[in-house]
């Protein structure tokens, strides 16, 4: 186990206190947010219009980075006014409380204009991302029952068109002819007069519509998220989301990654996951702080440069991103106003966080949490010492737990391994799989919402993740995680990435097969094959150590990042494959 690294030593005050940790109250996490005059709850209002409204609506709410070097700022009196146009627009062209609005859009004021005034008229957002390819894009309509969809024309042609006869609830499509257009209406420039086949020009649909909507009036119990998560088969479930999220998306942020007045806050990732709808949109709104927003794709130099130019104090980015920078030749700037690093995802290397402290001079500060959570529940927090590889402890108001099956009935654990379990209860707990009711009540026994992660709980309350429970290795009577073993082997320097599954054997049950991904300037070679299973044996045990190691050029992975570690195992095994419409690269 890794030195603990010290809480960092910075001017402004912790980002939570041990009194905190002790006295968090749900009352006042719901006092935080002012609600909707008269009653109720609604994600756009707390996000946008009271800031508006407020003391301070000149502050930047957007800034967008455009690949083409334009940059608009949208500050949070503008970015109602658009939002405000959009509502009145979906509305006069009937759309109804609960409705379902799919965006498949990169990541283009358009689409937050869409998000956010979408919420604003009572209709509930559902990302996708824009890579996905027809047949992913034309299930998740299908079981989300989408009557509007927000694309681009290329889009809609490539992903939408060949499918469209396939989704009758589908009524209304408006088109984004070009990224950014939409802020011209700001000043007077309704841009050019389209009439496309397919469906609405978004930019001529809001120059008409009125910059006066009110507010729907929602319930913080009224659906306004439906993102989907994919399973190993079967089709992908749509997990329902309500505006009451906002209470723990607000609240999450401040402790998590210390959200605090003035900010410049950066998530990298793309809103058709939802690590970019909760964190890249939400939060930083709720806070009332400035978002940046970059419609390119990684690159570290860009990187660099807008964490540098832009002045970025709170970063929230993911370990496969992290991994990139390790392994790119580009130097890393000075970047004197960062103050907290975060990533999200899947569960970070030591390496990565001892790497961030070298290079950027603070660590990054690993966070756990699942589509189906909504929002951040356990964390490694600015202000408490951090182990590197460690998931964190659950931030205040969350009850988590390592728990061993009985059947119906749930063993907690006080310290050890077990499958990790959260009490339900959290305001952005997600209130069910749309049209699925009996698998979202599959998802909780005697009490408790088994995550299907396992790990490992210190005496102190310090989680470790282990594996998902259908990727632990079962080998000769040891139970083996697999990110144990992927991090000990990216120990060794001619590693830069690694995946591991089980491999069924005859005598043992299972031996540890790894798929490594080589350092630039490393070779394959069966010297470097021995090398690393002898560094591997010293490192981890011979018990845990892979028994064969094969050189890979590229690991199967999600659009969002994710290693595919039950793809690999599938086509090692000559498996099916299972659902691969996340696949970076569709099979």
């Amino acid at each position: 186990m890794s030195e603990p690294i010290p809480p960092m030593d910075h001017p402004l005050p912790p980002n939570l206190t041990a009194q905190e940790r002790e006295s968090f109250r749900w009352e006042a996490a719901h006092a935080a947010l002012d609600g909707l005059p008269g009653g109720g709850m609604n994600l756009a209002w707390e996000a946008v219009r009271r800031h508006s409204i407020g003391a301070a609506p000149e502050r930047i709410a957007l800034v967008w980075l455009a690949r083409d070097g334009r940059r608009i700022e949208l500050s949070y009196r503008e970015l109602d006014r658009l939002i405000s146009r959009f509502a009145s627009a979906v509305t006069a062209l009937g759309l109804e409380r609960g409705d379902r609005v799919f965006l498949l859009c990169d990541r283009v004021p358009e689409l937050y204009v869409a998000a956010l005034g979408t919420l604003l008229a009572g209709g509930v957002v559902c990302p996708l991302f824009s890579a996905f390819g027809p047949e992913p894009v034309r299930v998740r309509m299908e079981v989300g029952d989408g009557r509007f969809l927000v694309t681009t024309p290329g889009l809609y042609r490539r992903k939408v068109a060949p499918v469209r006869d396939e989704l009758p609830t589908l009524e209304h499509v408006l088109l984004v002819a070009e990224a950014g257009e939409v802020c011209g209406l700001l000043h007077g420039q309704p841009g050019p007069i389209r009439k496309p086949a397919e469906g609405h020009d978004f930019t001529g649909l809001l120059a008409g519509a009125s910059e006066s909507f009110g507010c729907a009036p929602t319930t913080a119990d009224d659906m306004a998220l439906l993102h989907f998560t994919s399973g190993t088969t079967g089709k992908p479930k749509g997990a329902v989301h309500v505006h009451g999220a906002g209470v723990w998306h607000h609240r999450s942020a401040m402790y998590a990654l210390d959200l605090q007045p003035g900010d410049i806050f950066w998530c990298t990732a793309d809103p058709g996951w939802v690590t970019g709808t909760s964190y890249g949109i939400l939060a930083p709104l709720l806070h009332g702080l400035t978002s940046i927003v970059d419609e390119g794709e990684f690159d570290p130099t860009r990187w660099y440069d807008i964490l540098g130019r832009e002045r970025v104090t709170v970063w929230y980015t993911a370990p496969t991103a992290i991994r990139l920078l390790m392994r790119s030749p580009v130097p890393v700037p000075q970047l004197p106003e960062l103050r907290l690093a975060a990533s999200v995802g899947e569960p970070l290397n030591p390496e990565c966080v001892r790497w961030a402290v070298e290079h950027l001079g603070i660590p990054f500060h690993d966070t756990w949490w699942q589509s189906e959570t909504g929002g951040i529940l356990i964390a490694n927090v600015r202000s408490e010492p951090l182990q590197p590889g460690a998931m964190g402890k659950a931030l205040p108001g969350i009850e988590a737990a390592v728990t061993k099956r009985h059947g119906d009935t749930i063993e907690v654990l006080e310290s050890g391994e077990g499958e990790l379990a959260i009490r339900p209860g959290w305001p952005s707990m997600f209130r069910g799989y749309l049209h699925e009711e009996a698998r979202y009540k599959a998802c909780f026994v005697d009490g408790w919402y088994l995550a299907g992660d396992l790990a490992r709980r210190d005496p102190d309350g310090t989680f470790w993740f282990v594996g998902r429970v259908d990727d632990v290795i079962k080998a000769a009577g040891h139970l083996i995680g697999p990110f144990e073993v992927e991090s000990g082997l990216m120990e060794h320097e001619a590693v830069a990435e690694v995946a591991v599954i089980g491999k069924p054997d005859e005598l043992a049950g299972n031996i540890v097969k790894a798929f490594v991904l080589l350092a630039p300037g490393y070779e394959p070679s069966p010297e470097l094959e021995r090398e690393l299973r002898g560094f591997a044996r010293k490192r981890l045990g011979a018990a845990v150590a892979p028994r064969e190691i094969a050189f890979a050029l590229d690991l199967p992975r999600t659009r969002s990042g994710k290693i595919m570690r039950r793809l690999l195992k599938a086509r090692e095994l000559g498996l099916p494959e299972g659902d691969t419409s996340t696949l970076e690269t569709p099979a």
